[in-house]
């Protein structure tokens, strides 16, 4: 069992930059991980996923702009979230599955609660 905690989010003026963490407890080699967001009146969508072993994809709409990474140590992964945009406001999820990676929000099993993100 995985249990996902999000934190870092906030209010940024546009162009801004933020860092989001996600602390796992129960996190396992064989899980990937990865950061999905949700807009007002919108499906959640995948943003980025990274592997145990390290590899990572990205959505269209924020490669070049944002970069997932994890601190195994600290059984925390992060999203450094660049040049931001408007759009970019939403809500910010942390999730995991005992899987192979996938960017398809419905093939997690375990959620954070989420942490917001505004730009104006």
């Amino acid at each position: 069992q995985v249990q996902l905690v999000e934190s870092g989010g906030g209010s940024v003026q546009a162009g801004g930059s933020l860092s989001l963490s996600c602390e796992a407890s129960g996190y396992t080699d064989t899980a990937c991980m990865g950061w999905f967001r949700q807009r007002l009146g919108k499906e959640r969508e995948g943003v980025a996923v990274i592997g145990n072993e390290g590899s990572k994809g990205y959505d269209e709409s924020v490669k070049g702009r944002f970069a997932i990474s994890k601190d195994n140590t600290k059984n925390t992964i992060y999203l450094q979230i660049n040049y931001l945009r408007p759009e970019d406001t939403a809500m910010y999820y942390c999730a995991a599955r005992d899987g192979a990676c996938a960017i398809s929000a419905k093939m997690y099993d375990f959620w954070g609660q989420g942490t917001q993100v505004t730009v104006s």
